[in-house]
């Protein structure tokens, strides 16, 4: 390891007397402290005290390192182009497209008539981010009319976006409707008003208003608020035929859909069918009719239709399958565009209204493929992307007539690439329950499996989300000093199906932990590393799974990141007044009611369960105005393993102190954050 004789000691945070008693168990908390009571205000001195010196300890890591770093950065950022644009997609009688200026950090954003005419810029976010610190563009959303612009905007990180109205005309803005918008507002097809939700002080997404231009904001109509079940959040969408506007209502595993009139917002919502435990399902329009994704007689979902106006009667249009796994669907004029996964791949079928199938051709053993930018109802072409591990996005379009896939743009990488110097695998790794774990892996061409190499594994695994094996431009500095990169698709994800999500979940949260350890060794096994050579990466829920494995596997890891990690598991999902708490249980479990979801939780919780051990070094982030995982959970876990861990390897927290949950904003920053991790990784894996 490299430890320099010269490092500073590292911060030790005072332990101040705290506990508390649930189903007769007392759980002590000597770190409580570090949550700033005024959250989400934080200006606590003491806290604020600790944070800004672990930020200084890791900069006094950092500085003997900054030429690396500085070298890593040069060389992610010379694989971007700088004046990177995206490919014109047509809505309506504009094309629409995105481009950088070269060295800006955020995107332009512009159209032209179909007809012919001049670049228009609509929007520009280089200006509009100019003196923050964080800014983020949510939504951005023309009206019908192609006359006015709603923007979404947050510029501190918290996830509560400014919805404004431009006048795309003069370019000013004429109206801020609020300023604790959320997702992204769909018009009224008579361009007279807009929709949108908005978040309550717990950060939870509970109502979906209507505006009317022109009006007061104190005016606005409420369509829909969520009163019943704390842990549901609502969210909006119009039909792909423009007809409808969507109101959900829903938590990670149960959905409830309304709609109303495009051209009558304010139209008594129509409920589909009231909501079901367990039961999701997804709709679209065309035709008149009701287009259902839903998993109510099959874990895989099927394909249903139903007639607007008898919404709740789904007629099977294409079964559930074991082997076949719906995972979307848009409904446009001459096809229904399906997104598959099939043995963890990814498949695109367009379906017509009378029942043709066409499969589109992938040839890869291992790849990530999508439909994308599609706005119109009646395409001539699909627009979808694909790449993998070592081949870089490609655009295409899908000429169903003819059946050829015309590739628009390729990535291109200007400091060079050939992907003949790579290759990719994937494996199919046993767990120690006899399932079988998909790892996807990347190295370039050379790389012994001799057991000696270098590994870094990532992993995500909850919440149904699966980790594509796509192409990336940073990981290619890994792989040019000899490291494989994996990503293990362990259960909690959908990679095979949705049961594969169901049995990472609840009372089977531990397969996901088991899946990532014994990835970990089957790639040892195969000879791609051994023990103490695998430096391992997760965030969110992904870091709770680092924090799981760092607790019950150290042995194994030369290296662990851990990005705004979901670790204080037990206290959070205890806690009904955070953010997301509620709506967490059909996730993890509500320890609060019961207790067998409580001693499952506070036996795998990393907060709760660090030991007297050696850890790896280890790298830890967090954010201060992140609302998903507060950055408390970081810090105070960085604090328990300074006061637990046995060994002197190194031990870093850095918090983000004017971001949230995604890190800082800007392209280019967020790279400096990838070559602060990679860094970390080649200096401290032997």
């Amino acid at each position: 390891m490299n430890k320099p004789a010269n490092r500073p000691a590292p911060p030790q945070a005072e332990q101040r007397p705290h506990s508390f008693e649930r189903h007769g168990v007392t759980v002590d908390d000597p770190y409580a402290w570090l949550r700033d009571q005024g959250y989400p205000e934080v200006t606590d001195e003491d806290v604020l005290s600790y944070l800004k010196a672990e930020n200084a300890y890791f900069e006094a890591w950092k500085a003997p390192h900054t030429a690396l770093v500085d070298a890593l950065f040069e060389e992610m950022k010379g694989r971007i182009k700088e004046d990177e644009s995206s490919v014109p997609i047509r809505d309506g009688d504009w094309l629409y497209w995105w481009k950088f200026e070269p060295g800006a950090q955020y995107r332009q954003w512009w159209r032209r008539p179909v007809a012919g005419g001049d670049d228009q810029l609509i929007f520009d976010e280089p200006a509009a981010a100019a003196g923050k610190d964080y800014f983020r563009l949510g939504a951005l959303e023309v009206s019908p009319d192609g006359k006015l612009l709603a923007t979404m905007i947050d510029d501190s990180g918290s996830e509560r976006f400014v919805l404004r109205i431009r006048d795309l005309a003069t370019g000013a803005d004429i109206e801020t409707i609020t300023e604790v918008g959320i997702g992204s507002p769909v018009w009224a097809s008579d361009n007279a008003g807009i929709v949108f939700t908005e978040v309550n002080d717990q950060w939870r997404s509970y109502r979906a208003r209507y505006h009317r231009l022109g009006t007061p904001v104190e005016d606005d109509k409420t369509l829909y608020e969520e009163t019943d079940d704390l842990g549901f959040s609502v969210g909006i969408d119009d039909s792909q035929d423009r007809s409808l506007i969507f109101i959900g209502t829903g938590d990670n595993t149960t959905s409830e859909v309304r709609f109303v009139p495009a051209g009558d917002p304010l139209a008594e919502p129509v409920l589909i069918a009231t909501r079901q435990a367990g039961r999701e399902y997804s709709p679209d329009s065309a035709h008149g009719k009701l287009w259902i994704v839903t998993n109510d007689d099959h874990v895989n979902f099927r394909l249903a239709e139903a007639d607007i106006a008898n919404p709740g009667e789904w007629r099977t249009v294409m079964p559930g399958s074991d082997r076949v796994y719906l995972t979307g669907h848009t409904a446009y004029r001459d096809h229904i565009a399906l997104q598959l996964r099939v043995d963890g791949l990814d498949q695109l079928m367009l379906r017509t209204y009378a029942g043709e199938e066409i499969r589109l051709p992938f040839d890869e053993a291992s790849y990530s493929a999508g439909f994308a930018g599609n706005p119109e109802f009646a395409p001539d072409a699909y627009r979808l992307t694909y790449s993998s591990m070592v081949r870089p996005l490609t655009v295409y379009d899908y000429h169903p007539g003819s059946g050829e896939l015309e590739a628009l743009k390729e990535q291109e990488i200007p400091s060079g690439y050939d992907g003949s110097q790579y290759a990719t695998e994937r494996l199919m790794v046993p767990a120690r329950d006899g399932k079988h774990v998909p790892v996807s892996v990347v190295y370039k061409k050379g790389f012994e499996k001799d057991g000696q190499g270098k590994l870094f594994l990532y992993a995500y695994g909850a919440y149904g989300i699966s980790i594509p094996p796509g192409f990336s431009t940073t990981r290619i500095s890994l792989l040019d000093r000899g490291w494989a990169f994996a990503i293990a698709h362990i259960r909690g994800g959908d990679d095979l199906g949705y049961n594969w999500f169901l049995d990472g979940k609840l009372t089977k949260r531990n397969n996901s932990f088991n899946d990532f350890v014994d990835a970990a060794k089957g790639l040892v096994d195969a000879g791609f590393t051994r023990p103490g050579r695998i430096a391992i990466n997760g965030g969110s829920a992904g870091g709770e799974l680092m924090g799981v494995v760092a607790n019950s596997n150290p042995e194994l890891w030369g290296a662990v990141v851990a990005d705004v990690p979901f670790v204080d598991v037990l206290n959070t999902m205890l806690d009904d007044t955070l953010p997301l708490t509620p709506g967490e249980w059909p996730e993890w479990g509500n320890p609060i009611t019961d207790k067998a979801a409580f001693e499952l939780i506070r036996s795998y919780s990393p907060y709760d369960n660090v030991k007297r051990q050696d850890y790896p070094p280890m790298l830890i982030t967090g954010g201060l105005n992140d609302p998903r995982v507060t950055y408390w959970e970081p810090a105070k876990w960085a604090a328990k393993l300074r006061e637990m861990k046995t060994d002197d390897n190194l031990l870093l927290l850095k918090i983000n102190m004017g971001a949230g949950h995604g890190g800082k904003s800007g392209r280019w920053e967020h790279l400096k954050e990838i070559a602060e991790t990679y860094a970390f990784v080649l200096t401290e894996v032997d």
